[in-house]
C-alpha cells in the first residue's frame, strides 16, 4: 500500500505450481465371443457402468488425499458434527477471503447423518426442506452446496506429545523469506503427514492488511516425522514480514509449545469445506490406438476416459481396457477447511 500522493510503482510477482498429469488408472475386462453373442445384450449397463464406478471411486479416493495439504481445521474429534462446526468452518474460509460463490461442504456419511438429525427440529413441508429429511439431502445453506461422499478417509493422528520448538522471533528471520520447516527441540512420538498443530505465540494475520488477528495460526505437517528432536516440514510457510506475510510472532526468547490437534494415535473422521479454486484436477486425452477391434473416448465433466477392445484369435476372447490419465494438486489450501469429528 502507498500512503500519500507520491507514486510508488511496484513489480507484479506471479507464482505458480506444477501439476503433473501422470497417474494412469484403469479397469481391465475379458470376455469371450460367446459372451458377446449370447449374454452381453446390454454391454453398457451390465459391463461398462459397473467398471467405471470402480474406476471413478479409486480416482476420487486418490484425489481426496489432498486433505493432507490443508491446515485449516475445525476440531471436534470424538464428537458428532453440528451446524455450529460448519459455521466455524465457514468463518475460517471467510477470514481467508474465500469468494462467496462456489463453496462446497463435502461431508462423509456420518457427518451428513449427524447434521440432518441435528436440524430435524426445523422441519417444514417445503420441497427443499422435505428433501433433507426424506432423502438425507442437505441442499444449500450457510453459503455451501452440501454433498455426501462415502470415500472420505479417516485421519490417523500421530503419537506426538510434549513437543517444543525454538521457532520464535529470536530464531525467525524478520524478512519476507518463507520458512517451511521448523526445528523441534524436544518431544516424543511421531507426527503423521496431515497432522494439524499450532505454535504458541505464532498468530494468523489478515491476508490483506497483515494485522495480527490474535488467533493462533494452524499449520499442517507435510512430511511424516518419526519423533524426537529434528526438523518438521510444515505448511503454510512462515513469513514474518512483507507483502506475503502469513504470521505475527510474539517477541519471546522461550521455546514455543507445539499443540497437535486430536488424540494421539487415534483416528478421526473427515469432511471438507472448500471453495472450488482450492484444488485442481486434470485429465489428458490418451492416444487412440489403430488396428484394434474397437476404441472410443468420452469426456464427461472434464474427465477424459478411453476404452479399447481387442480380439485374441488364440482364445476367442475380447480383452478390454478402460483408462484415465490424470493429475491433481492443491492450489490454494487456505480456501479449504477440514471438519474433524467422530
Amino acid at each position: 500500500m502507498r500512503t500519500g500522493p507520491v507514486l510508488a510503482t511496484q513489480d507484479t510477482n506471479e507464482t505458480s505450481v506444477e501439476r503433473k498429469v501422470q497417474t494412469q488408472k484403469g479397469v481391465d475386462l475379458n470376455f469371450t465371443s460367446v459372451d458377446l453373442t449370447m449374454s452381453l445384450d446390454d454391454f453398457s449397463d451390465r459391463v461398462l457402468e459397473p467398471a467405471m464406478s470402480v474406476l471413478a471411486a479409486s480416482i476420487e479416493a486418490d484425489a481426496m488425499t489432498m486433505y493432507q495439504d490443508v491446515a485449516n481445521q475445525v476440531n471436534s474429534q470424538g464428537a458428532a458434527a453440528s451446524f455450529q462446526k460448519v459455521l466455524l468452518g465457514r468463518k475460517l474460509l471467510v477470514d481467508n477471503l474465500a469468494p462467496l460463490g462456489g463453496r462446497t461442504a463435502n461431508l462423509n456419511t456420518q457427518d451428513n447423518m449427524d447434521l440432518v438429525d441435528a436440524l430435524k427440529g426445523l422441519f417444514n413441508d417445503s420441497d427443499a426442506v422435505a428433501k433433507q429429511y426424506r432423502e438425507g439431502y442437505m441442499g444449500r445453506t450457510a453459503g455451501f452446496d452440501f454433498m455426501e461422499n462415502t470415500l472420505w478417509p479417516a485421519h490417523l493422528r500421530g503419537g506426538a506429545a510434549g513437543y517444543t520448538t525454538n521457532t520464535t522471533s529470536a530464531s525467525l528471520p524478520v524478512s519476507p523469506n518463507p520458512v517451511t520447516a521448523i526445528t523441534v527441540a524436544a518431544g516424543t512420538g511421531s507426527l503423521a503427514k496431515g497432522d494439524v498443530f499450532t505454535l504458541a505465540g505464532v498468530m494468523r494475520v489478515h491476508p490483506e492488511t497483515k494485522a495480527n488477528t490474535g488467533v493462533l495460526q494452524q499449520f499442517v505437517v507435510t512430511q511424516a516425522h518419526t519423533g524426537g528432536a529434528g526438523v518438521v516440514q510444515i505448511s503454510p510457510a512462515i513469513i514474518t514480514t512483507g507483502p506475503m506475510q502469513t504470521v505475527w510472532v510474539a517477541q519471546s526468547n522461550t521455546a514455543a509449545a507445539v499443540t497437535v490437534a486430536g488424540v494421539a494415535n487415534t483416528a478421526h473422521g473427515l469432511s471438507m469445506l472448500y471453495h472450488k479454486s482450492a484444488f485442481a484436477f486434470a485429465t489428458a486425452d490418451l492416444v487412440m490406438p489403430k488396428g484394434v477391434d474397437f476404441s472410443a473416448r468420452q469426456v464427461f465433466d472434464g474427465i477424459s476416459m478411453r476404452i479399447v477392445r481387442q480380439y485374441d484369435i488364440n482364445s476367442d476372447r475380447f480383452p478390454c481396457r478402460l483408462d484415465v490419465l490424470y493429475g491433481y494438486r492443491t492450489l490454494r489450501p487456505q480456501l479449504a477447511c477440514r471438519l474433524a469429528c467422530n
